[in-house]
């Protein structure tokens, strides 16, 4: 599906949106994809002469198909967006290099009110590169003025 769904879902931009497509979608699961440049910003200090995808951006690339996939689950239009509360268990096994796709599946577990509690499996070349547990909650946009 076109980066437009994804724009119009979450309100992540260039250079942070880290999601590409949209490859499958339900109620309860989305599946996501990624791919890695090389032209992108960060490969320039993480390392030089070897470059990785940081750890955390892949992490975060799972946390915004998540909130790709609970934008399905939160009213349309301004006034809440959708805010990581917790991340357990990150596991990471494999390195991601430049030029590389990532495939990122996000599972709804568990909804209770306003939380949400997901897990994550990023992986590449159908080999785990991380899993984890994440939870979100919805938190205003805009704040109260005093």
């Amino acid at each position: 599906m076109i980066l437009a769904e994804i724009l119009a879902a979450i309100p992540h931009r260039p250079p942070f949106l880290l999601l590409d497509e949209i490859v499958d979608r339900g109620d309860q699961h989305i599946v996501c994809k990624k791919r890695f440049t090389g032209d992108e910003y960060f490969y320039s200090g993480h390392y030089p002469g070897f470059p990785l995808t940081p750890g955390v951006l892949l992490c975060e690339a799972a946390l915004q198909a998540g909130a790709v996939l609970l934008s399905r689950h939160t009213p349309e239009g301004p006034g809440v967006v959708p805010v990581v509360a917790r991340m357990s268990d990150a596991r990471f096994k494999r390195m991601v290099r430049p030029g590389e796709t990532i495939d990122i599946r996000v599972d709804l577990k568990e909804r209770l009110a306003d939380a949400f509690y997901l897990s994550a499996k990023v992986t590449c070349e159908n080999q785990l590169v991380v899993r984890l547990d994440f939870a979100c909650t919805m938190a205003p946009t805009m704040r109260a003025e005093s």
